[in-house]
């Protein structure tokens, strides 16, 4: 099997095709367009991981990161995304998102690693 992440995280592999945003502005974007069952799904699948997953990605500088460990560092940078949602904003979430599209993240300092 090819996997996209790394080993120790197999129960990540289903969100990485979709959550996995090469940029600021795609994982702006993929929170923006899910729905909000889509979006908890992600944000439950990530919350049992997340210390590992930083823990993993920390034993080695950013630059030296293979294609499946800067995967998993996308998926902790749109975890962020949704976990705005999720945790702040709530129920209110597409209210807050309406006006979303017209604010275009174009790039931001995650885009530099």
């Amino acid at each position: 099997m090819n996997r996209l992440l790394p080993e120790g995280f197999a129960e990540l592999e289903e969100f990485a095709p979709h959550w996995a945003g090469d940029s600021a502005g795609a994982r702006a974007h993929l929170r923006d367009s899910a729905t909000p069952a889509a979006a908890l799904a992600f944000y439950v699948a990530m919350q049992p991981v997340l210390e590992a997953a930083l823990a993993f990605l920390d034993r080695k500088p950013l630059a030296e990161h293979d294609d499946g460990e800067q995967r998993l560092m996308r998926l902790l940078l749109s975890y962020a995304h949704v976990a705005m949602g999720v945790e702040v904003q709530g129920d209110d979430e597409p209210a807050h998102s309406r006006l979303r599209q017209h604010m275009r993240l174009t790039r931001a300092p995650a885009d530099a690693v």
